[in-house]
């Protein structure tokens, strides 16, 4: 981003308005520049933009919110803890522990900008509008993110002056849902079709928003055409090399409408000791499970429990779906290491030649407890520092693949388009090597839309919005998808690796489940209830303003 060099200053020029120690209370700053000497120039308001993108995905954990959302999720598992997310995933939330998603000092922030930046003077009144839409995108983004999580929040659009004037009721979910397509619809005019500089919103990101958030709440039509207008803008395409798209070689994607950015040694992203495996030096705090390598098919395209499909149990990784591999590290594969070595990757041998394993699944607290972790993001480990902690990676928050498959969903709830869908899917199959779709198999409006939901999960894993999906999607019977895929035992697979097989996919011999090995394969109960649709408010958050009421089942 050409305003990453005004990232420091507007932090600090912009005042407690921007930046201060109790989120928007505080008002009144005393060592830093006030608004009268701040708002003067053109510079100015660019900085001051630039402020709001600072963690405007997630305000906590800002980028590695990406990578951290599927732990609330069946395909992801968190252990240590990390921002509540272990307990959050497996329903153990309360309102003193939770991970925290209602957060306003992004829309602080924005509200800041939106009120003195007007008076300052642009060359290119173009150019002035650009960076208001940029602004409020990220507030309506913010609000988006935090309404379909708690359903309905506080809406502040101006800057109170006291803590009191903060202390407001929540808007409903309805109001707020109003508020942030009203705003996306009027920064979408004034955006840019393409961005000045990579980093900045511009109009594909703001559909992109709206399009996600539209389908999230079921409004099909508001979905679709912003899909649709997307498409219209030419941008964007299927990258042919799915893999490298999330590495730092491959940030130049066309298939990326927009990525949380990061700078070495300016802006740098800090958390890929989070992705990789304790003998990496790796912290494992976001993992795959086993949950999501059963979805995949067989090359074949059969599944797995289907006659036929040639599934051996012993061998779960053999005669898979080339995507799995693509998505997955799993015990058996290839890797070179944080020493530049080449070695086969084993988690499921406890010791190795008589001595330690650094990777086994109970190795250390910082091994990851499924035995897998994700190839998106860590493939090379080469692409990185020693210390995994001062990164350019520029975590994916939207991309062409979930426009696509955004229309395909909504075609199949309509039940019309039928052949849009069975091509869209055969794109998304076709670029990683798998066959095409089975026409005659998925013939039905049900059948396909079980296919485009796995579909969906395939393509997207790792990226974030999994618990979304089965918070929104139902069963034949009204109930949320998650009232099923969130109840339950999570288990791991246990078992030995060959390394002198040559066949990396027959190395790992998995072991039946019995009742002897029950609790060497368990890794966790876990437990959804209807209201966990919301998550808690946070503690703190009701101690600062007591007019915000807890949402139902928490209290």
């Amino acid at each position: 981003m050409k305003s990453l060099k005004y990232l420091s200053l507007s932090l600090v020029a912009c005042g407690v308005a921007l930046s201060s120690c109790d989120d928007f209370f505080d008002t009144k700053p005393y060592d830093q520049l006030s608004p009268s000497t701040f708002w003067q120039t053109e510079d100015d308001v660019y900085s001051a933009a630039t402020a709001c993108y600072d963690k405007w995905n997630e305000a906590k954990n800002g980028s590695t919110d990406i990578l951290y959302a599927d732990c609330l999720s069946d395909i992801g598992f968190n252990y240590s803890n990390t921002s509540y997310l272990k307990v959050t995933g497996n329903g153990a939330m309360t309102q003193a522990a939770t991970v925290t998603y209602y957060n306003y000092e992004t829309i602080r922030r924005c509200n800041t900008f939106l009120e003195n930046a007007e008076s300052v003077a642009f060359a290119d009144e173009a150019e002035k509008k650009d960076l208001f839409a940029q602004v409020r995108t990220i507030r309506a983004y913010r609000y988006f993110h935090m309404n379909f999580w708690y359903g309905g929040v506080p809406l502040i659009t101006d800057l109170p002056q006291t803590s009191a004037e903060a202390q407001i009721e929540r808007a409903s979910e309805e109001t707020v849902k109003k508020f942030i397509y009203d705003e996306l619809d009027a920064a979408i005019s004034d955006l840019k079709d393409k961005p000045s500089q990579r980093g900045r919103i511009a109009k594909g990101t703001a559909l992109a928003i709206k399009m996600r958030a539209a389908l999230y709440w079921g409004d099909l039509d508001l979905a679709m055409s912003a899909a649709r207008s997307i498409q219209n803008l030419n941008q964007y395409e299927l990258d042919p090399n799915f893999q490298e798209m999330f590495s730092i070689k491959g940030q130049g994607s066309k298939e990326i409408i927009y990525a949380m950015q990061h700078v070495s040694n300016t802006y740098a992203f800090s958390n890929m000791i989070r992705m990789f495996n304790n003998q990496d030096g790796g912290w494992a705090s976001m993992v795959p499970t086993q949950n999501l390598v059963d979805m995949y098919e067989m090359k074949s395209g059969l599944r797995p429990e289907e006659e036929g499909s040639g599934y051996d149990p012993v061998h779960p990784f053999a005669n898979r779906d080339p995507r799995l591999a693509l998505t997955i590290l799993y015990p058996g594969m290839d890797w070179v290491g944080s020493d530049g070595k080449q070695r086969v990757i084993n988690t499921l041998d406890k010791s190795i030649d008589g001595g330690s394993n650094a990777d086994y699944m109970d190795a250390a607290d910082n091994s990851s407890r499924t035995g897998m972790i994700w190839a998106k993001y860590t493939v090379p480990l080469s692409q990185y520092s020693a210390s995994l902690g001062n990164e350019n990676t520029c975590p994916i928050l939207f991309r062409y693949a979930e426009v696509l498959l955004t229309i395909a969903e909504i075609n199949v709830e309509k039940n019309e388009n039928t052949t849009e869908v069975y091509d869209i899917l055969d794109q998304l199959r076709a670029r990683c090597g798998h066959v095409a779709v089975d026409r005659a198999k998925y013939n039905t409006q049900e059948k396909l839309r079980e296919l485009v939901r796995r579909e969906r999960c395939i393509e997207m894993a790792g990226e974030g919005l999994r618990r979304a999906d089965l918070l929104r999607w139902k069963d034949q019977n009204g109930k949320m998808l998650a009232e099923t895929l969130m109840n339950g035992t999570l288990y791991r697979m246990i078992g030995t690796v060959n390394v002198n097989e040559p066949d990396r996919d027959l190395r790992a011999t998995i072991s039946a489940p019995t009742a002897e090995n029950e609790s060497l394969r368990k890794i966790e109960d876990r437990v959804f209830r209807p209201y966990n649709r919301y998550l808690p408010f946070p503690q703190a958050e009701l101690d600062k303003n007591p007019n915000l009421k807890q949402n139902e089942g928490y209290e």
